[in-house]
């Protein structure tokens, strides 16, 4: 199982990946096997019905906040690299990470990235 999601990802993509969220090569290949086996269309996208067919979110009252978090306004579907940039939002920044690039581009996952998501949703 987990041999197949990494041979549906090229190894440029998961480094990519990689970089831009944070996520380590381990957890985008559990990831995707994850966005695979939600995928029931088998198209490479999760639409709003996916997201709805998980039991956790299906009865959590926030439900439908969390999974709208996936879909920019306009948007019905979303690819493994959109859900990623998503999740990649809920990761909390390590101490080291914060050092790394002070010329790079600000994580995902930073504090003025999240208020700036929030802004884009009630704009």
């Amino acid at each position: 199982m987990g041999s197949r999601a990494s041979t549906l990802l090229r190894d440029e993509e998961l480094e990519e990946i990689k970089k831009e969220t944070g996520f380590s090569h381990s957890q985008i290949t559990r990831l995707y096997s994850r966005f695979t086996s939600l995928d029931k269309g088998e198209n490479g996208t999760l639409s709003r019905e996916d997201f709805q067919r998980i039991p956790e979110l299906a009865i959590n009252p926030l439900g439908d906040r969390i999974i709208n978090a996936f879909f920019p306004e306009g948007e019905d579907q979303v690819n493994f690299r959109g859900f990623m940039r998503t999740l990649a939002h809920f990761r909390p920044i390590e101490d080291n990470e914060k050092s790394k690039d002070v010329n790079g581009p600000e994580p995902l996952n930073s504090r003025s990235n999240k208020l700036h998501c929030k802004e884009e949703r009630y704009i």
